[in-house]
């Protein structure tokens, strides 16, 4: 046979061979997703009080009610409930908060699968034993709407998945002949809940609430104002037989903040509660409910629950439309697809593996709230108590206002304008309810919780406006911004005299020239000067013997300048220094500059802010990526014809404070606000100023970035940045188009990128100092 007979032969094989090989699978975007990412609280880590991340790992939906998380500890400021160097969980819990500090709320319904011994208390990390359990790290997995892991203890892999308004959970038991499934109904992240209900209904199924109020701490241990009530209706796989309620009983005269709810005295009694069995129904301060059944190795016993804020009749409605069945596999692959789809609304090609991890779980995290706050049938527990039936919007709650209104809400502007519109409608109908004449800053399940400083929601309202999202009451949403500006404002003082003066007086500002906007937009000529005069309020603080910004008491007079200067934490200001809030200036840019001496001034000024913080970009005094203040100030140097600079900056900071690990977060995650961030960046672009529609430009981490876009707001399906020639190397933008056409400025308004398009940028590994000054 000759030689290209043979060769014929071998090549017809491979091809025939090759074609049963599989080919791999494309990566969907849910698949990036790794919620470990920032899933610590450690303050050793951090360097400071503050801690890292403090995301959850646990399962959740888009904008879901439901987060169903392992639990580590319960207490402290762990508001997440989940920090990845503990090596104990104490159970399941079916709410979480993502990010945030003041000891954090929610963690409730925790579900322990357990052998053995009943306990009645949780116990402690490293210290008193309880039904917490030792678990295998290296067993732990978590991806977009699911978590396992194995429970060493007992030798239960467990599983948890979620829907909108339900959870669902899989627990693998060894053989036993005492296997159990148990509810701590009184746990609360920061605190405890203060009254419980439970009812066995039939063989399978148990009702009740968890009544959570300031008296039981919660969020800022109670100084929060959280108050609310968590109805529940959940089934069990396996029959009700051997079932019971644990109470503890509470003296009515002890006090139940955090402080008192862990101390050893009060867990003591926790840990000798009254072992109620049979028991079908009961009320009590402090109880849980637990079914004991025999168990074959391998075999599988599920939970599923509803819960609503409003009804049992709610929570049993939800979970009988979300999750009929037993299909715990089919319920995940509904939580992925669902995040699937959440997550396409930006396509991004190029980059690392890691880089897209990164990206998209920082979408993913952007994606968590404001969370939906009603039911199915669009019915939700009000600021006054009463049941609202929801008809144009969706109400939703978890508004981080001092935080998310910096990036997380703009960027929501582009990819989610619907949910910014609910946000609005949520917070103006929320003040009816309440009979509150202004905005609450920092809302959580209807509480006017008065967290942080400023007046974000006018910024919020203000910015949706500007960008035509405006399907909500908007006379209303006008007056109740003039109301906050003038409850909490500079006045006719021209400044706050408030103990952070700084902060105070510079976010008053802003916030006052969001009003004047709104009233230029609606034809109120008065209110547009007088706020217009109001906004320029911040340089009646800057001292122009020290150069910068300095708080004054009520009577005009400075107060003290301290040894560090401008570098003093918390002189004047709030979780910052003078050096970093002075920065905040958005709507005036121009103003602040000429204050401070000029642009090659500031320019010098502002390296060193940046030059001088540590490569990390952890907690430090100079540029602090892990805290909001700062977070406009990489994107200054595009205001001041630098705008190679602002590429430099930005691509620093996605380089050095992300990554794709547990410390994948230099600071809290703040509710989206610190992802946000990324995704705006990476992406190439970010505003200064909320409420004005520029977007500066900076240089893209990706080849290609696609912004899908909601066809009810915008006339474009998609914009489209291209960067060509792009790498880690080839950082500066040399040339751009948009459209085709030679585009030559530094920042885009937010018409053209909702009409749709695409910018084109060229990179190149050295500065084009001519591009981008037009």
């Amino acid at each position: 046979m000759k030689s290209s007979s043979i060769y014929s032969i071998a090549l017809s094989t491979i091809i025939l061979f090759s074609s049963f090989i599989p080919k791999p699978k494309t990566k969907q975007p849910a698949d990036y997703v790794n919620p470990f990412i920032g899933a610590t609280t450690s303050i050793g880590l951090a360097g400071t009080y503050h801690g890292l991340g403090k995301t959850f790992p646990g399962a959740a939906t888009p904008f879901g009610m439901v987060q169903v998380s392992p639990n580590t500890i319960t207490g402290g400021d762990n508001g997440s409930g989940y920090s990845d160097e503990h090596r104990t969980i104490e159970g399941f819990a079916l709410t979480q908060m993502s990010g945030i500090g003041w000891y954090g709320d929610m963690g409730n319904f925790l579900v322990m699968p357990t052998t053995g011994d009943l306990k009645t208390a949780a116990g402690k990390e490293n210290g008193v034993k309880g039904y917490r359990s030792v678990y295998d790290k290296k067993s732990e997995k978590a991806s977009a709407g699911y978590y396992s892991v194995q429970l060493t203890d007992y030798a239960v892999k467990a599983e948890l998945t979620a829907a909108t308004h339900s959870g669902m959970m899989r627990f693998t038991f060894p053989e036993n002949k005492q296997s159990r499934i148990q509810i701590d109904l009184a746990r609360r992240v920061g605190g405890t809940s203060t009254l419980q209900y439970v009812k066995v209904v039939n063989d399978h199924a148990i009702e009740g609430w968890m009544k959570c109020t300031p008296e039981g701490g919660g969020w800022g241990n109670g100084d929060g104002l959280a108050d609310y009530t968590v109805y529940f209706y959940a089934e069990f796989s396996k029959p009700l037989k051997n079932y019971g309620v644990w109470s503890a009983a509470i003296p009515d005269s002890w006090k139940r903040k955090a402080e008192n709810v862990f101390s050893d005295e009060y867990q003591s009694v926790i840990a000798h509660s009254a072992i109620l069995k049979g028991t079908k129904e009961k009320e009590g301060k402090h109880l849980g409910f637990y079914t004991e059944f025999a168990t074959k190795k391998g075999e599988q016993v599920l939970i599923k629950t509803g819960i609503s804020y409003n009804s049992i009749i709610g929570a049993k409605a939800n979970l009988g439309k979300e999750i009929p069945d037993w299909n715990f596999d089919k319920t995940k692959e509904q939580a992925r697809l669902k995040w699937n789809d959440a997550l396409s609304k930006i396509k991004v090609t190029g980059g690392t593996e890691d880089e897209k991890a990164v990206f998209y779980t920082a979408l993913y995290h952007t994606l968590i709230d404001p969370r939906t706050f009603e039911d199915l049938d669009g019915n939700y527990f009000g600021g006054d108590g009463k049941i609202h039936q929801s008809k144009q919007f969706t109400k939703r709650t978890i508004f981080s206002g001092w935080d998310v209104f910096r990036s997380q809400m703009p960027l929501q502007t582009i990819i989610n304008p619907v949910v910014v519109n609910d946000m609005v409608n949520s917070l103006v109908t929320l003040a009816d309810e309440k009979q509150k004449n202004y905005l609450e800053r920092w809302e959580l399940l209807n509480a006017y919780s008065s967290c942080m400083i400023g007046n974000p929601a006018v910024s919020v309202i203000t910015d949706a406006y500007q960008k035509n999202i405006r399907n909500f009451d908007v006379p209303k949403a006008y007056q109740l911004s003039v109301n906050s500006v003038e409850k909490f404002g500079n006045g006719d003082r021209g400044y706050s005299a408030e103990s952070a003066g700084i902060a105070h007086t510079l976010e008053y500002a802003y916030t006052e020239w969001c009003v004047a906007m709104l009233a230029k937009d609606l034809g109120k000529v008065a209110d547009q000067e007088k706020y217009t005069k109001r906004s320029l309020s911040y340089k009646n603080i800057f001292d122009p013997e020290k150069k910068w910004f300095r708080p004054k008491d009520e009577n005009g007079n400075w107060l003290p300048w301290p040894a560090k200067g401008r570098l003093q934490q918390d002189y004047g200001c709030i979780e910052s220094n003078p050096y970093q809030q002075g920065w905040f200036v958005p709507h005036d840019v121009e103003g602040m500059v000429n204050l401070m001496g000029g642009k090659k001034s500031v320019i010098a000024d502002l390296n060193a802010f940046f030059d001088n913080a540590p490569e990390n970009m952890k907690w430090n005094d100079y540029y602090n990526h892990p805290n909001e203040p700062v977070h406009h100030v990489p994107f200054l140097y595009n205001r001041l014809g630098v705008p190679w600079l602002t590429q430099k900056r930005t691509r620093d900071i996605c380089r050095n404070a992300y990554h794709n690990n547990v410390e994948g977060l230099v600071g809290n995650e703040d509710v989206g606000q610190m992802s946000a961030w990324y995704v705006l960046a990476t992406a190439g672009l970010h505003p200064v100023c909320p409420g004005d529609n520029r977007y500066e430009i900076t240089s893209p981490l990706f080849n290609t970035v696609e912004l899908k876009l909601d066809p009810i707001y915008a006339k474009g399906k998609a914009f489209t940045i291209i960067a060509q020639n792009n790498s880690a190397e080839n950082i500066y933008i040399q040339k751009a188009t948009l459209n085709g056409k030679i585009y030559n400025k530094c920042y885009l308004n937010h018409d053209q990128i909702i009409n749709g398009g695409t910018l084109v940028l060229t990179m190149g590994n050295q500065p084009n100092k001519s591009w981008g000054l037009e």
